[in-house]
């Protein structure tokens, strides 16, 4: 090992391993989901244990350095150059408490590691629409599941206890400090390394849902039709809108391979058969050219969104919406629809509202409370074609700004937004992101957790 840092008093006292530019495992050490936001930290370490995340934590400070973390790797807003990151995955696990209907979990699991263990009690946890994202890193952002969000809130509304090791590398309970437990939920990496967290759990077994695929020809009907029935449906029932231009690939249904097409997807917590009569109003505009709609084990929900299984490279784009009116549709079948020439694989309005509106009992830091809809494009492409699809999420994100919210889902704000602290305040609102900057100058005077949506006084 080289480095303009001596790490081998850091090395002989963790117990996991440590990583160092040109290190064999470096690479695989710091792989992301996106292929476009790669991590190139100047130090590595694969913490095995909490005393491990303390002993980088306090290395850092003592070098000056900003201590990073990668989780999941979907939305990896800096490159952590010159940084010291940590990877938590082999302290990664989980315990199900069924009498209790809650999880402790450690590291750094996703979503998809708890959903048979879950499952096997019958039990649901808030995840979010793909299995491959990381839970911490989720629910310190709000976390929006596309099933239990009307009906139960933010995933973070059902988090009772967080560990977390702040700059000083004291490991701390965050239900001790109350302050600092507000600010967790909502403010991501920016407090400290959250070690474990413990959250509820539902006994939600099955769930009517599923997706009509419709060609994008249908967009200018369905777009008005959508929008005058999703805020009828009762806070059971959860439903979003994709315009997509999907790819060629081998494994995908027939009718969706290489197709451009409009996505409604749709989720009912309950009877299949009240759950298909709610869906009845946009069953009556036409025959899908694909249905998934059905009753499946809650563990099989992320199929409703079908997000990409395996890491790509891709770049996205998102905005709150404060309404709908007619205008905003047209304009977004101008910007998307069949004659607009848009490349994008996806770009989507998922309904809000229900629970998600409700103050949970404990205070937190999440912005969104009365934001209707969240907004994203996202596109595929390498960095050879960025200007490319970077225009296009412009484009389009530009196009529905004179009815954009200034808050926005803080798990959607991704590496392209390039947010200054001034553009984060918009989103938090200045009276709470002041309330959460007082907190951070707190826990890390320092500014120690920058390499992220840095919340710092604008």
């Amino acid at each position: 090992m080289s480095t303009e840092f001596d790490v081998t008093a850091l090395a002989s006292q963790l117990t996991g391993p440590i990583f160092l530019p040109g290190d064999p495992g470096y690479d695989l050490e710091c792989a992301t989901f996106n292929l476009n936001s790669p991590l190139t930290p100047a130090i590595v370490v694969g913490a095995a244990s909490v005393r491990d995340v303390q002993l980088a934590i306090r290395f850092a400070t003592g070098h000056g350095l900003a201590v990073a973390v990668r989780g999941g790797g979907h939305l990896q807003p800096r490159t952590g150059e010159g940084q010291l990151m940590l990877t938590l995955d082999r302290m990664t696990s989980w315990t199900v408490d069924a009498s209790r209907a809650s999880v402790r979990v450690t590291g750094s699991p996703r979503w998809g590691q708890l959903m048979a263990p879950l499952a096997a009690h019958g039990l649901a946890a808030m995840n979010g629409s793909s299995p491959h994202v990381g839970v911490v890193g989720y629910l310190l952002g709000g976390g929006l599941s596309p099933v239990l969000a009307r009906s139960h809130g933010y995933a973070s509304d059902h988090v009772t206890a967080i560990e977390v090791v702040t700059a000083d590398g004291e490991l701390r309970r965050a239900t001790e400090h109350s302050d600092l437990f507000f600010a967790l939920r909502g403010a991501k990496g920016n407090l400290g390394v959250v070690t474990a967290v413990e959250f509820g759990v539902f006994p939600i077994p099955a769930v009517y849902g599923g997706g009509l695929w419709f060609p994008v020809d249908r967009l200018a009907t369905l777009l008005p039709a959508w929008r005058d029935w999703a805020p009828t449906l009762p806070e059971r029932a959860g439903t979003s809108l994709g315009i997509q231009r999907l790819p060629d690939l081998p494994g995908m249904p027939e009718p969706l391979r290489g197709a451009a097409v409009v996505h409604l997807r749709y989720s009912y917590v309950g009877g299949a058969a009240e759950g298909e009569a709610l869906l009845t109003p946009m069953r009556g505009l036409g025959d899908p050219v694909f249905d998934t709609v059905t009753e499946m084990p809650y563990a099989a929900s992320g199929t409703i969104h079908n997000d990409p299984p395996e890491p790509l490279p891709y770049f996205d784009l998102g905005t709150g919406l404060r309404w709908l009116p007619d205008a905003a549709l047209a304009a977004l079948v101008e910007l998307t629809g069949p004659d607009s020439g848009c490349p994008l694989v996806n770009v989507e309005i998922r309904l809000l509202g229900g629970a998600l509106d409700r103050a949970p009992d404990a205070p937190d830091a999440v912005p969104t409370r009365g934001l209707p809809y969240q907004f994203t494009a996202f596109g595929i492409g390498g960095p050879e074609q960025a200007g490319f699809v970077n225009g296009w999420l412009t484009r389009v994100i530009e196009g529905m700004r004179p009815w954009a919210d200034p808050r926005q889902m803080l798990n959607f704000i991704s590496p392209e937004a390039g947010l200054t602290p001034g553009e984060l305040r918009g989103i938090y609102g200045a009276d709470l992101y002041d309330r959460v900057v007082a907190v951070k100058e707190k826990y890390d005077p320092a500014n120690t957790f920058r390499v992220n949506h840095n919340l710092v006084r604008a």
